[in-house]
């Protein structure tokens, strides 16, 4: 079955078919890649990234940052590069043509046809793409630490990643998901993009934007979804554990808040830029090669501290609108109403004076102290849930400490191919 994803272009699989990996690679050169390029590689085998085959050059990296497109034409909003010191690259003698092995954690990865060695100029590239270069942004300090020569090229996947508990029960592929909505007969799918565990003000939403991307689709059978797709990647002191978003998520339909023919929950591999306007472009990009129709987007979504102003991902949307294959759901900022005692939006409700924010400083030290929060902030089963995942995944904490970084458990496994090959 053919998918077709971002810019009309077909979702494709880049993996080498089983068993051939183990004699292919045995005597290339290797490249030892970061989490982030290895989340990337992932992305492009399956085909979050389509139509992206692999790395970009200096020439793709130029259109996107100042066309905020591919040379083609297709719209693209962040650069995909991948970097290696001067010294290793002086070391393996990489040039034009060759073959490459990408390991992770010593391990086989992907092989990637080497094009262009360049360098990267990524004050520029940090400037253009979120906007400032001040350091305090994580953005720009992610882009400017990656120091060397970026190298482009097509990469191929030499194997399948094998997913860890729990996040094995939640890893669905572009085709996957397109699976999993002909099963459940959605003809709709609208995506929640998080890195947080769900509170009520995340939950009516995604409830709001179920009608919204269901326009006039017939009710009495759903043939719309609410897909919850949340981020995995590189993880700060203080961000939600991984186990804890995905399993707390999860639990909103479980625990009935959500029809199960409604609501599904998936991750993808990203590592968060908070490039803000350019970033929710991005995020449309992956959700339509997911196979969903609608996204929503929220107040200030991608963005961090004060860089960006609270609907400048709405107004950047808009521009591009024509060039997206999905649509956006915009969404105001919510609170909860005590006068009309319930979660609500300051689109809709005129109580402004005595609305309740949601206090995230607040939430956090309940979840630390092991106090319960009202069912009009958090649902007691999700609370639960979250706990659990405390306890056996976060050393004791819903929230990422250095514990946590040193010892969790991997996302995911990757197999050596080189050892099933007879000497």
């Amino acid at each position: 079955m053919k998918l077709t994803g971002h810019g009309g272009k077909e979702v494709v699989e880049r993996i080498l078919p089983g068993g051939m990996a183990g004699s292919i690679i045995s005597d290339m050169p290797e490249l030892e890649v970061d989490t982030q390029t290895a989340h990337e590689c992932i992305d492009i085998g399956y085909g979050f990234l389509s139509p992206l085959d692999g790395f970009m050059g200096s020439e793709e990296v130029d259109s996107v940052c100042e066309e905020m497109s591919l040379p083609d034409g297709t719209l693209w909003s962040i650069p995909i590069t991948l970097e290696a010191n001067d010294d290793t690259i002086r070391k393996k003698g990489f040039r034009e043509g060759d073959e490459i092995l990408l390991t992770y954690h010593r391990k086989p990865l992907a092989i990637m046809k080497t094009g262009e060695v360049f360098q990267l100029d990524a004050d520029r590239v940090a400037g253009k793409i979120y906007g400032t270069s001040d350091p305090k942004h994580p953005g720009v300090r992610r882009t400017v630490s990656r120091k060397g020569k970026s190298i482009s090229g097509k990469v191929i996947l030499v194997g399948e990643p094998e997913f860890q508990p729990p996040f094995d029960r939640f890893w669905l592929t572009p085709r996957n998901h397109f699976s999993l909505y002909r099963d459940k007969g959605w003809e709709h799918v609208v995506a929640h993009q998080t890195r947080n565990v769900p509170h009520t003000a995340h939950e009516w939403p995604m409830k709001y934007c179920w009608f919204a991307a269901n326009e006039d689709l017939s009710v009495e059978v759903p043939h719309t979804g609410v897909l919850v797709n949340a981020v995995i990647g590189e993880k700060r002191n203080g961000d939600y554990i991984d186990e804890a978003i995905i399993l707390g998520q999860a639990e909103l339909a479980n625990a009935g808040y959500f029809r199960k023919d409604t609501f599904a929950v998936s991750f993808t591999l990203w590592d968060m830029r908070y490039a803000g306007p350019r970033e929710a472009v991005h995020h449309a990009i992956m959700r339509t090669n997911l196979g969903c129709t609608h996204h929503m987007f929220g107040r200030d979504h991608a963005g961090v501290g004060d860089f960006y102003k609270p609907y400048d991902a709405h107004s950047l949307l808009k521009q591009v609108r024509e060039q997206l294959n999905i649509k956006p759901v915009f969404m105001m900022e919510n609170w909860f109403c005590p006068i009309c005692s319930e979660v609500t939006s300051s689109g809709l409700c005129d109580h402004a004076a005595t609305a309740q924010n949601f206090s995230g400083t607040l939430l956090r030290s309940m979840l630390i102290d092991g106090v319960q929060p009202t069912r009009q902030v958090m649902r007691p089963e999700v609370f639960q849930t979250v706990q659990a995942a405390s306890d056996t995944y976060g050393f004791g904490s819903p929230f990422v400490t250095d514990s946590y970084l040193q010892n969790r458990g991997n996302v995911f496994k990757l197999a050596d191919p080189r050892k099933e090959v007879s000497p």
